[in-house]
């Protein structure tokens, strides 16, 4: 299985700094990313590293939980997943990802709702971002099947 690379260029303090993260593998962006912004309400055309956590958990999730329907039987029709991930207080000091939560709606036919349910749980457990970010405590999943 091939390598990923992000590379980030950083300028400055914490406070004061500012870098810009590129996805340097697929050549697909460069994104600004700041501290301030970074711990902001608004993120204001700047992205973070619990974003890009979001996005890789999400993605990762989805190509699990596909897998995992087909596994059960069923064709994945479309699938829906969003990841939030919550930066919060350290109690050791500093700052940790404190929360992730996973939200699918998910269609597939030839399974019903408590089959997506075990394939929602089973994906959770073996997507390998899920596996790399096992040592946040709190990773939930919210699943509905739309039939």
């Amino acid at each position: 299985m091939p390598t990923r690379s992000a590379r980030t260029a950083w300028t400055g303090g914490l406070q004061d700094g500012s870098g810009q993260v590129e996805l340097a593998s697929s050549g697909v962006g460069k994104y600004d990313v700041s501290f301030p912004k970074r711990s902001a309400d608004d993120a204001n055309g700047a992205t973070s590293p619990e974003e890009l956590i979001a996005a890789a958990h999400s993605s990762c999730y989805a190509m699990a939980l596909s897998a995992q329907i087909a596994a059960a039987g069923g064709t994945p029709e479309s699938l829906d997943v969003t990841a939030d991930v919550t930066l919060g207080p350290d109690p050791a000091g500093g700052f940790r990802i404190s929360r992730i939560a996973l939200t699918v709606r998910g269609r597939a036919a030839g399974i019903d709702a408590e089959q997506f349910a075990t394939a929602a749980a089973e994906a959770k457990a073996g997507c390998p971002v899920s596996k790399a970010l096992a040592g946040v405590s709190d990773i939930a999943l919210d699943a509905t099947f739309e039939s």
